[in-house]
């Protein structure tokens, strides 16, 4: 269980400061998160519900060692996970996922996180669905089904010893994504070198952009983290030695130096970062890109070229990283946010590919060395397979 309980001390050090809600924009921030509810639809997808409902339900574990050790939720309550063990070929290889949920970037925000499943166990599901990356059907996962897949929210324990592993995967969805970059070389650091470790970032290439008012949204918030949680310490310091801490809370500026093996999988119009990053309530007063954050359909002209732009910035951020032999890439014209925890976009009759190739295969064919995969698509509108998302009207 060495790897499972390590994952809870890598945690430790950032589970608090990666979480928490934006000051501005929660309510879709919650929409992307809960894509299901019927606030959000998808205009390429059917049957999403129904899908979850045959899917493998995963109970919550709480760790009770934890409160010894002050590894607590925000309000105090016991940190948790959901596992599901692995077997045969996959007896002794890991999948730890990181939840993702944002920031909290003042002291009002992080009081208000205590009374929501992301900062207290107490609201926290008693039972989430496994699919996508964390599925155990072979035929949905093809990798990675019959791993011990862990499901680590964003509360954290106590570190044990126990038995080796011969595999790791760290990965990461949105926050969780960025942390699965900026703690990569440390969880590697874990394990003997003879442990195949690698890491995956699901939406956590969060870029330092401009935003439609001329202004810096992403890096004022950061900026509110990065001051307010005392992360720099827990920064790799090969950026902060020459880099301001809230710089290197950006993933543009450290994954170049990342020596842990890393696959980078994002949307080139990334939904969570047009929505709070390029074009939220604050930076747009009159409303002119409404329309336009909720369903990428109704953009105009000129939003669609600003937003061409930022899809060109996501590419120069990751034209070094992607030089490396060892690392991963993915980037899809698509209006999402976090793909390997869908079924619908990690692997199904009608997931998005690029090349003939679904997210899934790529991961797959990446992490066990059976090929290179260094996947860009081509701008939007080009690809026809996406999965984009569309918001109703608040």
């Amino acid at each position: 269980m060495k790897l499972l309980l390590v994952s809870f001390v890598v945690l430790t050090a950032f589970g608090k400061w990666v979480d928490g809600f934006l000051e501005f924009n929660e309510t879709e921030l919650y929409q992307i998160e809960n894509y299901r509810s019927g606030n959000v639809s998808n205009g390429s997808v059917y049957g999403i519900s129904k899908a979850y409902d045959n899917a493998l339900m995963v109970g919550l574990t709480l760790i009770q060692s934890a409160r010894a050790k002050g590894a607590v939720c925000l309000d105090g309550t016991l940190p948790g996970y959901h596992l599901h063990r692995g077997y045969g070929s996959g007896a002794n290889s890991w999948l730890i996922q990181l939840e993702g949920g944002g920031w909290c970037n003042n002291v009002r925000n992080c009081v208000y996180r205590k009374k929501t499943r992301r900062g207290s166990s107490w609201y926290m599901e008693k039972q989430i669905a496994f699919t996508g990356i964390l599925s155990n059907k072979a035929q949905e996962n093809p990798d990675f089904f019959n791993w011990n897949r862990v499901k680590l929210r964003y509360c954290d324990g106590a570190s044990f010893t126990g038995d080796s592993e011969n595999k790791a995967l760290l990965s990461g969805c949105s926050a969780g994504g960025l942390a699965s970059i900026l703690h990569c070389d440390e969880f590697r650091d874990f394990f003997p070198r003879t442990t195949r470790v690698k890491c995956l970032s699901d939406a956590g290439l969060f870029l330092d952009a401009v935003d439609v008012s001329g202004g810096h949204t992403l890096r004022n918030l950061y900026s509110g983290v990065v001051g307010l949680q005392g992360v720099q310490n827990n920064l790799p310091r090969i950026c902060t030695n020459h880099l301001d801490p809230t710089s290197c809370f950006f993933p543009q500026n450290i994954i170049r130096q990342v020596r842990t093996p890393l696959f980078i999988l994002n949307a080139a119009y990334d939904s969570w970062q047009i929505q709070s990053s390029l074009a939220p309530p604050s930076a747009d007063p009159h409303g002119h890109w409404h329309d336009c954050r909720l369903n990428h359909a109704k953009c105009s002209a000129s939003q669609i070229r600003f937003l061409q732009g930022f899809r060109n910035q996501v590419l120069k951020a990751v034209r070094g990283f992607s030089m490396s032999k060892q690392n991963g890439l993915f980037i899809n014209s698509c209006f999402a946010h976090c793909q390997t925890e869908r079924q619908d976009t990690w692997f199904a009759d009608d997931s998005p590919v690029v090349g003939n190739k679904a997210i899934a295969i790529a991961v797959g064919d990446w992490y066990f060395d059976r090929s290179g995969i260094k996947i860009v698509d081509c701008p939007y509108p080009c690809d026809k397979t996406c999965h984009n998302l569309v918001f109703q009207r608040a």
